[in-house]
């Protein structure tokens, strides 16, 4: 077993129970999720919510995209000042590669947020730079259970699952991809290649 693969084994057992269960959030996490969104009105979870309904919907790449940064532009707006002010500092950090400060930061975050997927995603994609692919992977797990169509957690899983020699889950991880994000050439090539490995796999 390669050292990539060991890093990636524990996770990968998490990843088949998870892909299983067709990327639905445990009950006792969804029903957390439920609350909070009662409580607060909801109004940006409808917003996104019509985004990803014309994400859907759009066969335009260009027009697609505006669609999913206007998506990243809300999943980025957290409801707490604090939290907003540590993830402003985290990218800032990330920027100058001052990694650990960074780390401390969305380690801040997500202590003060835990139902605020982005702060998992921004960790999650620090600890793919830093190589703690493990950790990465953990991450995106939770991001993936508080949203699943991140449609940036299911990229970095495929590349990490990719990476990892793991490619039928990758496969996988890029149709969840495309079936929310139907118009991204990029998700299209890979999952493509990937069809293609394995069918010449499998003769």
């Amino acid at each position: 077993m390669s050292a990539m693969a060991k890093i990636i084994s524990a996770p990968l057992i998490l990843l088949l129970a998870f892909f299983a269960q067709g990327l639905v959030a445990s009950p006792v996490l969804a029903a957390e999720t439920e609350q909070v969104s009662a409580s607060t009105g909801s109004a940006q979870k409808r917003k996104i919510d019509t985004l990803f309904s014309e994400l859907k919907r759009e066969r335009d790449p260009q027009k697609a995209r505006a669609i999913s940064d206007q998506i990243r532009v809300e999943w980025q707006t957290p409801d707490s000042a604090t939290v907003k002010l540590l993830m402003q500092w985290a990218a800032k950090a990330v920027e100058t590669e001052r990694n650990a400060t960074a780390l401390d930061m969305l380690d801040q975050v997500v202590t003060l947020s835990p139902l605020y997927a982005e702060g998992w995603n921004q960790r999650a994609t620090l600890h793919f730079r830093m190589g703690n692919y493990r950790k990465s992977m953990s991450d995106i797990n939770r991001v993936l259970q508080l949203e699943p169509r991140h449609f940036g957690a299911l990229a970095g899983m495929a590349a990490i699952l990719t990476s990892s020699g793991s490619d039928e889950l990758a496969l996988r991880a890029w149709e969840q991809f495309l079936a929310v994000y139907p118009a991204d050439r990029q998700a299209q090539e890979q999952l493509g290649e990937l069809e293609e490995k394995l069918a010449g796999n499998r003769t």
